[in-house]
């Protein structure tokens, strides 16, 4: 166990990643703790680690998130010192939103300058993340009254990189309807290995009997019916929004008898979306299915979202959303607002823990938006654009890094105009070629350079 995975935010993207290195890697040892209460992790965490990590000879690597108060464990556990210290930023705390200027606890910045100066190698997730932090240092630090540390940024500097967060893409192409499965075999980027997709051909993961992919030999329990078998379950609108809030499990336990009945009731990842009509056309008159996959927090900026659906709601205009993403200790108002105010238009809300069910409601929207007032990569996006849905993002913070500029706005008003077309000619979002590129993020791209990251030697005179 060369290599030690030190978490002490176990939870969204941070557990993603060190799960998919102790999976992928090999002699990784991992200690976490929860996902919760973040600022009493990012203040205590080192002394929980310093009692709870063993000794051992063998360690070679350390690799924690920003988190971590890298400089306390380091001095509270001389041995893990002596490691090769690497880094990871999921996000910066020098520029991360706070609802009141004076909520900003200078602290928690603080402690991730002092973890980088005391880090070998310093790996950030964008380059806005990365560039965002460190032209932000001097800023920052000007915070203190008197004497100030000067040329921070280029002490840090020379350590950092960027490595983009591994995404790893399981294949969705079951869950896909026709219409996404035609167009992505066409998407740039996809090519060779006899899949649709250059990610559909990664292995199903599951860990701890939790599936965390999809599963080849599924029962009627995570059970999608085979396309050929749904000619005749288009059902009027009026049905479809008889029981808008079915779960997916409940969807998925419909057996073919029932879809006829059951499949326009739904939620997003009914099979209706992959039925053609006894004519053979594709049934694309249903409404523009809309998902919203973010945590539930202020600095996603719920309140634009719901404020230009309700817009749309008020103009009749047809849609469907779907809201997912987590929720913690406090949940914005506004969710239980426009849940009752949206009404018939939702077809899910709230968190999927199964990454099944998770997604088949992405493979069966058509649109993810982001509101985000800070995005320092975006997991949630590049999922939803994988499984075949059209990106509409902010013109800022990482996303003119990520997607092409067809698909970033300026203004809450340029969103809405969008949406607007999109919900009169749906069939325009379903026939669009994505025209961005996914395979940059995957782990099959980037597995190598993360082996690279995790298997260099400590220096020597450490």
């Amino acid at each position: 166990m060369s290599i030690l995975l030190i978490e002490a935010f176990y939870g969204g993207s941070h557990k993603q990643l060190v799960d998919l290195l102790q999976e992928e890697i090999e002699d990784c040892v991992l200690f976490t703790l929860p996902a919760k209460k973040w600022h009493w992790r990012a203040r205590t965490a080192a002394v929980y680690f310093m009692q709870t990590v063993p000794a051992s000879a063998d360690y070679r690597i350390l690799f924690a998130s920003s988190v971590l108060n890298l400089t306390e464990i380091v001095a509270l556990r001389p041995d893990l010192g002596k490691l090769k210290k690497v880094l990871y930023f999921h996000e910066n705390q020098l520029i991360y939103p706070v609802q009141k200027c004076q909520e900003r606890d200078f602290q928690y910045g603080y402690n991730q300058i002092l973890s980088c100066l005391v880090a070998d190698t310093v790996v950030f997730n964008s380059a806005y993340n990365m560039e965002s932090f460190l032209s932000s240092i001097g800023k920052f630090m000007k915070l203190m009254p008197d004497h100030r540390p000067k040329c921070l940024e280029k002490i840090i500097r020379p350590k950092c990189q960027v490595l983009y967060f591994p995404v790893k893409f399981p294949d969705v192409s079951r869950f896909m309807p026709e219409h996404k499965l035609a167009h992505i075999k066409n998407m740039p980027g996809a090519k060779g290995n006899g899949t649709t997709c250059p990610f559909m051909s990664l292995p199903v993961q599951e860990k701890n009997n939790r599936t965390v992919g999809l599963t080849k030999n599924s029962n009627s329990d995570l059970m999608l019916f085979d396309y050929k078998t749904q000619t005749e379950c288009c059902t009027p609108l009026q049905e479809r929004l008889h029981n808008p809030l079915t779960t997916p499990k409940e969807l998925t336990e419909l057996t073919p008898s029932k879809c006829t009945s059951h499949c326009q009731e739904d939620q997003p990842q009914s099979t209706c979306n992959l039925c053609r009509t006894p004519g053979g056309l594709e049934c694309q008159q249903k409404p523009l299915h809309i998902i919203w996959p973010h945590r539930w927090e202020h600095d996603k900026d719920p309140e634009s979202f719901f404020k230009i659906l309700l817009k749309m709601k008020q103009m009749e205009l047809s849609f469907h959303v779907s809201v997912l993403g987590e929720t913690f200790t406090h949940v914005p108002v506004i969710f239980s607002e426009a849940q009752k105010a949206l009404g018939s238009s939702v077809l899910h809300w709230g968190y999927l823990p199964s990454k099944d069910e998770y997604f088949q409601v992405l493979c069966m929207a058509d649109v993810v938006i982001s509101t985000a007032k800070h995005e320092f990569f975006g997991v949630a996006m590049i999922e939803a654009v994988y499984c075949g849905c059209y990106p509409l993002c902010p013109k800022a913070l990482v996303y003119p890094e990520i997607f092409p500029a067809e698909y970033l706005y300026s203004t809450p008003e340029q969103l809405f105009k969008r949406l607007r077309n999109f919900c009169k000619r749906p069939d325009i979002v379903r026939k669009h070629l994505y025209k961005g590129e996914m395979a940059q993020f995957s782990w099959a791209a980037l597995r190598g350079k993360f082996r690279s990251l995790l298997t260099t030697e400590p220096k020597e005179d450490l």
